[in-house]
């Protein structure tokens, strides 16, 4: 049976590389502000209204990637420790208002002052920049337009500025306008989060620098991260400030003359600096790695030598320019509107910046503290499309995950397993970060939490450092980092399956999938499920895997792995096993999710959308009612499905039949069709997943859920949880859906494959990529033809393999055509 889907259009209008909403709406302006962020890969500021703290309606707020700070809750009678994306203090905040002649002064003016007649944000995406407009005329005729132009600065990843600039309409007289650098904020734009700890900034102090300088230093508790924002305010015409600080925070106020002919503005720039208080795994006792003072120096000699705004404009738009020119995907209509939008986003979270950090991949990018900022799996769904992009800021991302192999080996070692365990939520140490409870806001419950169970999250990994090297041929960090990860993870699986001897098969049980509505069997007393297909044939994969990989490393790296990880002939043997009998359970012709999952009840679907509308987030239906989704055929995203995802229809097939089992096309596609009409899609990524695999197969619904998947964040179609965040799996998914799910494209040791499949609804598009040392190949695609154009360069002929084994070269300098 079908599911009802909400796929209404939010209310905006947009062109090629503008983003608009041309209306004030407070019940959407949480979202808007999550679409309106700009950031730079480093930091990122929510785009919301200067003029506004944060409240029922409006969330300024801004993020540094990888700032975190771990504190403790009091949650249902229980201690809970909980680190969290760390909110920063608001360096945006602009009050202002009129001053008359006679008479006090006028209310502070803001998005919803009575006065307001017009409102207008645009989000320039080819610049990055936002823009909010503003017109409020009071009963006598009286106007003030006040135009924000806001930006964080892509060349320089430690600056931001935004300008406010005032015109009056019908009337003279003065503007009178407060900068703001505000300290005292705490994390609370997640409702359903609001009673846990959500003050993580202490030792604040403040006060002023020559020059209209406004700065504030301050720390996060655990870890410690000294953090020094200094703010300079310039004002045209140039006026003197009433200045005021208290610990948590400064206020700079001018009065600056306005009429119909003359106009004033405001400049606030900002330097943002941190420093880790100790060096990262020092004890606590040992020396502070910098200073208050020092820190504070070095933001204060950025903002000091920072350009004017027009300076700072120039600088962020040719840093822009350079990025859309690595990284563009030229798509048509409405759909290429919103895969510029989501690349956009991707790019300020991920940005060549983010190279140089010790950073993950934050589920909910920078832009919100859904997730807690939490690193999850979506690097599985971002990291394709920087392997063909951006292989640097990829190779980071990997290293991230390589660093914090420690504590994933003390993970497994706490569980009595060997290898590296790597969590399901991560943070900055590595440990586990999930939570313990959760909260059901439909029944206020808050429930035991068993999501770590998603063991998943290693075969991943493992799979992204596999598909990096096979893109990049980056055997340095393959035979280095990549294969200490990957050949971990897979002693990890090696051990973690029991022998039956009933079935003659190994099994992994007690787990999760990636459905994540089952975390037990139905009135069990214990969390977990047994043989999730899609955990046991990814283990067996990276088994695979780390069995080639040993083939392949130079004599002297293999000996080294194989001491440091105490892999004997024995347990090299015990791998290649396991990798071809862990079980697989199927049931009425299809591929089990799990085992037993052929023998829960069918839920009553249309019952269910009747008397709920939209049911995405059944678990949470269920639970009120005294029930529980792990009674039923229900999921809440792409389980099973998911191996079709990450593998071809071909290798899948292998995977199976190194594992005894055949999984021919039309076992496939009843497996397909079975979970379809039993999935609710409470996950962005379930839509985008099931689009992918239909895309492939030319089903007829594929376009459906490409469309749920552009969407998801744009229309809100979950109600409320895009401006907590943007989906950044989701986000990046959809534009590698059309660069490797329509075109088929996959990078090879015997070069780009290309198989493209039509979807009526994107018939052409245009982008570019790297594959191994070429860099800029462009890919043209166009019903039943395709181009490929390979730069002049010094790396020489590309290989393009097409369906059926064609080979064919295309030359430095040529563009060569083909028919599909």
């Amino acid at each position: 049976m079908a599911r009802t889907r909400r796929t209404a259009r939010t209310p905006r209008t947009a062109t090629g590389w503008t983003w608009t909403y041309t209306s004030y709406a407070p019940e959407r302006e949480q979202l808007v502000e999550a679409l309106c962020t700009l950031g730079n890969g480093r930091f990122a500021t929510r785009g919301s209204a200067p003029e506004c703290p944060a409240g029922p309606v409006h969330y300024p707020g801004t993020y540094l990637a990888g700032c975190y700070d771990r504190r403790t809750s009091l949650v249902a009678g229980r201690e809970v420790e909980n680190e969290d994306l760390v909110n920063l203090p608001n360096w945006t905040l602009l009050r202002y208002r009129r001053l008359p002649v006679d008479g006090p002064p006028g209310d502070w003016l803001t998005p919803d002052s009575e006065e307001l007649r017009h409102y207008e944000v645009r989000l320039d995406l080819r610049g990055g920049v936002l823009t909010r407009h503003l017109l409020f005329e009071d009963g006598h005729g009286r106007g003030l337009r006040v135009v924000h132009t806001r930006l964080v600065h892509m060349g320089d990843a430690g600056l931001a500025a935004q300008r406010t600039v005032f015109h009056a309409y019908g009337w003279s007289g003065t503007v009178e306008v407060q900068s703001v650098l505000d300290g005292a904020v705490t994390n609370a734009g997640i409702e359903r989060y609001r009673n846990l700890e959500g003050r993580h900034l202490t030792g604040h102090r403040a006060g002023f620098a020559p020059g209209g300088v406004a700065w504030l230093t301050c720390r996060t508790t655990d870890p410690g991260t000294r953090l020094a924002p200094a703010v300079r305010t310039v004002t045209r015409p140039a006026r003197p400030a009433e200045r005021s600080a208290t610990n948590t925070g400064t206020v700079q106020t001018y009065r600056l003359p306005v009429g119909p002919h003359r106009s004033a503005s405001v400049v606030k720039t900002l330097a943002l600096h941190s420093a880790p208080d100790r060096p990262a795994a020092a004890p606590a006792t040992a020396p502070l790695a910098a200073s208050p003072d020092t820190v504070l120096d070095a933001a204060l000699d950025a903002v000091t030598r920072a350009p004017a705004f027009p300076g700072l404009l120039a600088g962020h738009h040719a840093a822009w320019r350079r990025l859309w020119e690595r990284g563009d995907l030229r798509v048509p209509g409405e759909a290429g509107r919103i895969l510029r939008l989501h690349l956009f986003h991707l790019l300020q979270t991920l940005s060549p910046h983010t190279a140089e950090l010790d950073v993950g991949v934050p589920a909910r990018g920078l832009h919100g503290e859904a997730y807690r900022g939490h690193v999850f799996w979506d690097e599985l769904f971002v990291l394709p499309y920087l392997d063909l992009h951006f292989p640097e800021v990829a190779r980071s991302l990997l290293l991230y995950r390589h660093r914090r192999l420690p504590a994933a080996r003390e993970a497994a070692r706490e569980a009595g397993q060997t290898g590296a365990m790597y969590p399901w939520q991560s943070a900055s140490s590595g440990r586990e970060e999930t939570q313990q409870l959760h909260l059901n806001p439909r029944s206020g419950r808050w429930l035991p939490d068993h999501s770590r169970l998603q063991r998943h999250v290693g075969s991943a990994i493992a799979y992204n450092v596999w598909r990096y090297a096979r893109t990049t041929g980056d055997l340095d960090f393959l035979y280095g980092p990549g294969a200490e990860t990957l050949l971990e993870i897979a002693r990890f699986w090696a051990g973690a399956t029991r022998y039956d001897p009933a079935l003659r098969r190994y099994r992994i049980q007690g787990v999760v999938g990636p459905d994540e509505y089952h975390d037990a069997y139905p009135d069990a007393t214990a969390p977990g499920i047994d043989d999730n297909a899609y955990t046991n044939v990814t283990a067996a994969w990276v088994l695979a895997r780390g069995l080639d990989l040993l083939d392949r490393l130079p004599a002297a790296r293999r000996a080294e792995l194989c001491e440091l990880l105490a892999l004997d002939a024995t347990a090299i043997e015990h791998w290649e096993d396991v990798s071809r009998r862990l079980h697989v359970p199927f049931h009425q012709g299809v591929v089990s999710q799990f085992e037993g999952y052929g023998e829960l009840a069918d839920l009553d679907w249309p019952g269910y959308e009747e008397r709920y509308g939209d049911i995405r987030r059944l678990d949470r239906i269920l639970e009120a009612e005294g029930d529980s989704v792990n009674r039923y055929q229900a999921s809440k995203q792409a389980d099973t499905l998911m191996l079709g995802y990450l593998f071809r229809p071909e290798h899948l097939s292998g995977l199976f039949d190194r594992l005894g089992y055949r999984l021919d096309d039309e076992t496939w596609r009843a497996t397909v069709a079975y979970y379809l009409r039993r999935t609710s899609h409470g996950s962005t990524l379930s839509s985008l997943v099931h689009g992918w695999i239909l895309a492939r197969q030319q089903g007829a619904d594929a376009w459906r859920h490409c469309e749920e998947a552009l969407l998801a964040d744009v229309a809100d179609i979950q109600g409320g949880t895009t401006g907590e965040g943007i989906h950044l799996g989701a986000m990046a998914g959809t534009v590698d859906l059309v660069e490797r799910g329509i075109t088929g494209l996959e990078a090879g040791s015997e070069g780009l494959r290309i198989a493209p499949v039509p979807l009526a609804e994107i018939p052409r598009f245009t982008f570019t990529v790297g594959f191994r040392s070429h860099r800029g190949i462009r890919l043209r695609v166009l019903p039943g033809r395709l181009a490929v154009r390979v730069p002049a360069s010094p790396p020489g002929a590309l290989t393009v393999v097409l369906p059926g084994e064609r080979r064919f070269t295309v030359e430095p300098g040529e563009e060569r055509w083909f028919r599909l």
